[in-house]
């Protein structure tokens, strides 16, 4: 820790393997089963507690709470679980980042992801890269979220869900089913069309954009339920992200995926 530069008000555990360049905040506290990697700024009043692993060239902000036991009654406290972070991401003021509940399980962020102020991310969540979390977002327990997914400020997300790839979320909803790749999504479990603006700023070709968009107007369009659409799918010759997207529909868990808004925009261009 000689080559940190460490507040004289952080309590850093002697045991805790701080790596070159951190900075560590005044009042923070970094418990004895950290490791934080180089180059990695901890703003003030930060608590990092438990087995925790953070890479290198992070930010992690004020009065930010990593490494917490999760809210989860059964969670015993001698349980060896611990929380995973990538590099290179912000995880701004009063995030809220819980271990894992069962044994030798983990809550895990990649890399380059932005965590708004007062985001949570429950146990056994598990973040992609890439993705922006906003303000006041709740993540309850083993949710999964893919790359480059936008969750909207003030959503909630219900416990084992899967959010897609580049899934855009409006802001202040709610969900409980499956999200597939490439939507829009808002209110209380219902998608609007595709996420055609994500989808070029991705750099997707119109090729691959067209194949997406028959893919949606098949599972939300065409009139047919989801078994009759996957049977129609397996005969199709798609595109990757259009199988991409088949194939998160077919094997999504047992509540199913969100459905279409009645009367949204069934022509949306990508």
């Amino acid at each position: 820790m000689r080559t940190a530069k460490i507040h004289p008000t952080a309590i850093v555990d002697p045991a805790a393997r701080v790596g070159v360049d951190v900075e560590i905040g005044p009042f923070s506290i970094v418990g004895p089963q950290v490791t934080i990697g180089e180059k990695t700024i901890v703003q003030s009043h930060v608590v990092i507690e438990g087995e925790v692993t953070i890479g290198s060239g992070n930010l992690i902000g004020h009065g930010a709470v990593v490494g917490a036991p999760p809210q989860d009654v059964s969670f015993s406290p001698q349980r060896k679980t611990n929380v995973e972070i990538g590099n290179h991401n912000i995880i701004r003021e009063y995030c809220t980042i819980h271990r894992g509940t069962a044994e030798d399980s983990a809550t895990k962020i990649g890399d380059k992801n932005f965590l708004m102020a007062g985001a949570h991310i429950g146990h056994n969540c598990e973040i992609g890269n890439n993705v922006i979390i906003a303000n006041n977002c709740l993540l309850a327990g083993y949710v999964l979220v893919d790359d480059g997914a936008f969750l909207g400020g003030g959503s909630t997300f219900h416990q084992f869900m899967h959010i897609g790839r580049l899934v855009m979320v409006q802001g202040s909803s709610a969900f409980g089913k499956d999200l597939p790749p490439f939507v829009i999504a808002a209110e209380r479990n219902f998608v609007f069309g595709v996420n055609a603006i994500g989808l070029r700023r991705a750099g997707f070709s119109a090729k691959d954009r067209e194949g997406i968009k028959a893919a949606f107007k098949l599972v939300y369009l065409s009139g047919l339920n989801i078994s009759q659409a996957m049977e129609k799918a397996a005969t199709m010759k798609v595109s990757a992200p259009a199988r991409e997207f088949l194939d998160f529909v077919a094997n999504a868990k047992k509540r199913g995926v969100c459905p279409i808004k009645r009367g949204a925009n069934e022509e949306m261009s990508i």
